[in-house]
């Protein structure tokens, strides 16, 4: 990496050298015997190599420079020692200018930088990064099976606002963008208004389960998106206060056998004091569902429909249930964000999954099914007849339990749930 003008300088004279090489092997490959011509193009290979690469380095420098580069200022620490020279390049800073800025000599910024920062302490590197105005991303990660991550703000003050995937936000008609507007700044007030500071601060950790850490300011994008449409959602219908009896979700498993159900299933929840939403995830997100308080604690579910089909949107739907009713009512600190294809021995997670189960089909009655041996479609109606639950449900959880997503395909109501949430937007049938 090329850390000043200095360097600059040094490596474009090295280019000058190396294409000079080049051209000379080049010419002598020409002329020299068929026998030896190999010897010449694997040196003339490996010329080439060192030009790419110094081509690279040399046009990543005048790209920070020249402020081309939209550059992230929120990393995890293991990259920082790179982020901060980067950022000192972007900022258009010099070393001497940073080593001004610090109280300190120019030569201490050129140990630093020449050794990854490997000699700094805690406080200087914090001081840096003040100066240079980095900040390094909370992320929480388990080595273990549990295959989850929490992502952590002391306020909204930490955001970076220019990881927003503000165009995207833009084009999915999320707020208009005047003419001569900043994407980023609207984006900014975008979260602001329908999310609030407070979702981005220690209230209102984010909780990931899934087996890809996500892009977490587009997870903030998204859900400030979910809290949008369930705060239009309350204003249309005011739905009455949340309470913890779960003795209505039998009614709701019911509705499993209607081929309207998801969509029946929206009204339920909400004659519940429960918001349910649908939204699209964003990139990097890997989302299937989420569970949330809004600002007033009401508890708000989203879904994304990732995948379109009935055995996941009723696996979800419980799952995130699960999560309203044992853990944001206890009070826990957590916006909860599912990926459904995931297992691994998180407890949370595992609750709200046997919250799911135990809803959808208890496990004595689970135990009496003979679909799970027989494994075919004639059984599986059986059983949904005789649990009087629709056939996906049976199928779906067969195949999750066998890690075989080959089989009973016919029966889990592919292309059937988004297709009720596309055309009536937030209106509750």
């Amino acid at each position: 990496m090329i850390y000043s003008d200095k360097q600059y300088a040094i490596s474009e004279g090295e280019l000058t050298k190396l294409r000079k090489a080049l051209a000379a092997t080049q010419s002598h490959n020409a002329n020299t015997a068929a026998e030896n011509s190999w010897l010449r193009e694997a040196q003339a290979d490996a010329i080439k190599s060192q030009i790419a690469t110094l081509e690279a380095e040399l046009s990543h420098y005048e790209l920070l420079k020249s402020g081309e580069i939209t550059f992230a200022k929120a990393h995890s620490l293991e990259n920082l020692p790179s982020v901060l020279v980067q950022a000192r390049i972007a900022a258009g800073m010099s070393q001497t200018d940073l080593a001004k800025m610090l109280g300190m000599k120019p030569q201490q910024i050129q140990r630093y930088e020449a050794s990854d920062y490997s000699g700094a302490s805690l406080d200087r590197l914090v001081d840096v990064c003040e100066a240079l105005n980095v900040h390094t991303t909370g992320l929480f990660e388990s080595e273990h099976e549990s295959k989850g991550a929490v992502f952590s703000w002391s306020g909204v003050d930490e955001l970076v606002w220019k990881q927003f995937p503000a165009r995207e936000m833009a084009k999915r008609g999320w707020f208009d963008v005047p003419r001569r507007g900043d994407v980023y700044q609207l984006a900014r007030d975008y979260f602001m208004r329908t999310a609030g500071p407070q979702f981005a601060s220690a209230y209102h950790r984010k909780k990931m389960h899934g087996s890809s850490v996500p892009n977490e300011y587009a997870l903030l994008a998204w859900q400030a998106r979910i809290l949008e449409r369930a705060r239009y959602i309350v204003e249309a219908y005011d739905p009455p206060e949340f309470v913890a009896d779960d003795r209505w979700i039998a009614d709701l498993v019911a509705l499993t056998r209607r081929r309207d159900g998801p969509k029946r299933a929206q009204a339920l929840l909400l004659s519940k004091g429960v918001i349910l939403v649908t939204e699209k995830h964003l990139s990097g997100t890997f989302l299937d569902g989420a569970a949330m308080l809004d600002r007033d604690g009401r508890p708000v579910i989203g879904l994304t429909l990732r995948f379109d089909r009935l055995d996941n949107f009723w696996f979800v739907l419980l799952h995130e249930l699960g999560h309203v009713f044992l853990h944001l009512v206890d009070g826990l600190r957590y916006d909860f964000f599912d990926e459904e294809e995931t297992s691994g021995d998180d407890k949370v997670e595992r609750e709200a999954d046997v919250f799911a189960l135990d809803s959808l089909i208890s496990e004595a009655k689970w135990d009496e099914c003979l679909s799970r041996f027989a494994l075919s479609e004639e059984a599986v109606q059986i059983d949904a007849k005789n649990l009087d639950i629709d056939t996906s449900i049976i199928a779906g959880r067969i195949r999750k339990e066998r890690g075989d997503y080959t089989i009973l395909t016919s029966l889990i109501g592919q292309g059937q749930v988004a297709s009720q949430f596309e055309d009536d937007g937030d209106e509750l049938v």
